[in-house]
This record gives structure tokens, sequence and C-alpha cells, in this order.
């Protein structure tokens, strides 16, 4: 299995993204989720495993990490 290609990301924003720039954007690439800062594409990512964002996305939509 080959490393994601990064470079050649579709990147995402929310439509709910702050309209100052302050948010985080979304890639997926072969089997992997990348997140970075919006106002510093090129400051780094984080990179999950794609089984490892969906069970996060999940956890948040079903409220897990409400106070």
């Amino acid at each position: 299995m080959s490393a994601p290609r990064w470079d050649q990301a579709t990147w995402f924003k929310s439509t709910r993204s702050a309209t100052n720039g302050a948010c985080v954007e979304v890639a997926l690439v072969g089997r992997s989720v990348g997140v970075r800062d919006s106002k510093s594409p090129s400051g780094g990512m984080l990179e999950f495993p794609a089984e490892a964002w969906t069970e996060l996305m999940n956890a948040i939509n079903e409220g897990r990490f409400d106070k």
C-alpha cells in the first residue's frame, strides 16, 4: 500500500465555518483522513485512519462528548 498523496488532495471546510478563516479543513485520500488549519495549510496536518475518523464523527454526532 502506498502513502497517501496529500499534495493531490481536495480539502473541504464545513459550510458552518467562520468567515474569518478560523476553521479546519479535511481531506480523504485512500483510507486516510487529513485535518489541517485552513489559515496555515502548509503548516502541517494530522492524519487518521478513515475508520478512526468515522468513529470520532459518530461519537460527536451521538453527543458522547456533550457535558
